[in-house]
């Protein structure tokens, strides 16, 4: 458990879970839509849902995505839209892949995978919030 910023996403310090068994990244996003304008495909979704604190409904809209299928954690597999974005953590911006996946009702809205924290980190269990903790000193 930590907190990290997506200064592309508007979003600072937002908990965050490591998830060394879930391969990708996923953000919980609410009204996913893929939309066409001018036979241009975009994908659209409001970050979060209304009854988390940091909600804004403010819709994000991003022309660069793809689709990926993904084995959720009760085994079966889905199809997700994906984004690349940034992640801000231990003082240093990293680039992210993200799903897009309606999480309402887990406990964190951003589950971080190994495929981001290959070769980066090195994961204690026993501790949380580092990256929070050198942000706010």
């Amino acid at each position: 458990m930590d907190k990290a910023d997506f200064p592309e996403l508007s979003l600072s310090n937002i908990d965050i879970k490591i998830d060394s068994g879930a391969y990708t990244s996923s953000i919980h996003c609410s009204d996913i839509k893929e939309v066409f304008k001018d036979n241009e495909p975009y994908i659209t979704f409001k970050l979060l849902d209304p009854e988390h604190e940091l909600y804004n409904k403010n819709q994000c809209i991003f022309k660069k995505y793809s689709s990926k299928k993904v084995k959720s954690s009760n085994g079966q597999s889905e199809e997700r839209f994906m984004i690349q974005t940034t992640i801000h953590l231990f003082n240093t911006t990293f680039p992210i892949y993200l799903t897009l996946s309606e999480r309402k009702d887990m406990k964190f809205p951003i589950l971080i995978g190994r495929k981001f924290l290959n070769k980066k980190f090195i994961i204690d269990t026993s501790k949380k919030n580092l990256s929070h903790q050198l942000k706010i000193n």
